[in-house]
């Protein structure tokens, strides 16, 4: 088994994390959701903007960036 080959690049650290923090506070204000589920919307929001913006076609490199991205 072969290991996915994960790319970081400046879109990693400049603007997915951010995107991250703000569409996180965006919808804090918005919705007002219990404090223990704004990790789980940071988390998702992160998965989503990998899986389907950074890592295109790598499910599982968006997966585990995701991760990082949402925590």
């Amino acid at each position: 088994m072969d290991f996915p080959t994960i790319h970081t690049n400046v879109w990693d650290a400049v603007i997915a994390v951010p995107s991250v923090l703000v569409l996180t506070q965006i919808l804090k204000m918005l919705l007002k959701p219990p404090k223990p589920l704004v990790s789980f919307i940071a988390l998702v929001i992160g998965v989503l903007i990998s899986v389907y913006i950074s890592h295109r076609g790598q499910l599982v490199a968006g997966l585990l960036m995701g991760w990082f991205y949402g925590y």
